[in-house]
C-alpha cells in the first residue's frame, strides 16, 4: 500500500483530521484538544488520513530560564492501519521537522502509562519533575497524564526543579480546555 505525508497547518489541516480524531478522542471525552500548528497526516489511497501527529511551539521556564519548547500531541492511528509503522513515521517526521527548524530547547509531549514503552523505544525520556500549567491565571501541577521529553538543546530530566506555567500554554495547546478527568481547565 502506498501512503502519502501531508503536512499542514493546524486549522488548515483539522477538516482532514477530524474524522481520525474524533474516532479516537470523541467530542465529550475527558480531554478537548485544540489545534496545533502544524500537522503531519499520514494519507491512505480511498481511506482519508490514518494517522496524525501535531508540532505545537511555545515558551515557557526551566531551571529558572526561559526555553523554547516544541510540543508532540495528538499522536494517533486510526485502528484498522495500527502494526505498520504509520505512528512512528508521523512522529519521526514530526522530531525531524522540529530538528530541521533548529528552534526549540526540547520536546515536550504527555501520554497515558499504555504509551510509554512507545515512545520510550523511540528516544524519549520521562521528565521526573513537576509540570506546571496555568489554569484560570493560576499555576498548577499537571497531573493528567506523564510528561515525557526528547532532547534538543537541553536534557530535562532530573527533579532539580519543576518546568513552570507554561508548558502547556506554553507549549501544548491541546490542553488548552477542560481536562475534565482532573478538574483543570486550561488557559489559552
Amino acid at each position: 500500500m502506498s501512503i502519502e505525508i501531508d503536512i499542514r497547518t493546524g486549522d488548515a489541516g483539522w477538516p482532514a483530521a477530524r474524522p481520525l480524531l474524533t474516532s479516537i478522542w470523541p467530542p465529550g471525552g475527558p480531554i478537548e484538544w485544540a489545534h496545533p500548528d502544524l500537522r503531519l497526516m499520514i494519507e491512505a489511497p480511498d481511506q482519508g488520513v490514518v494517522s496524525h501527529a501535531g508540532i505545537y511551539r511555545r515558551t515557557g521556564t526551566w531551571k529558572g530560564r526561559r526555553v523554547r519548547i516544541a510540543g508532540i500531541g495528538g499522536v494517533c492511528t486510526h485502528p484498522d492501519f495500527r502494526r505498520h509503522g504509520y505512528a512512528s513515521i508521523a512522529l519521526n517526521a514530526a522530531v525531524q521537522t522540529l530538528r530541521d527548524e533548529h528552534a526549540s530547547d526540547f520536546i515536550l509531549l504527555v501520554c497515558e502509562p499504555h504509551n510509554f514503552a512507545f515512545y520510550q523505544a523511540r528516544g524519549w525520556h520521562p521528565f521526573e519533575g513537576e509540570l506546571h500549567v496555568e489554569q484560570n491565571g493560576k499555576t498548577v501541577r499537571f497531573e493528567a497524564m506523564t510528561p515525557h521529553v526528547f532532547d534538543m538543546r537541553y536534557r530535562p530530566r532530573r527533579r532539580d526543579r519543576p518546568v513552570r506555567p507554561a508548558v502547556v500554554t506554553a507549549c501544548h495547546r491541546q490542553f488548552d480546555s477542560r481536562l475534565r478527568r482532573s478538574g483543570m481547565r486550561l488557559s489559552q
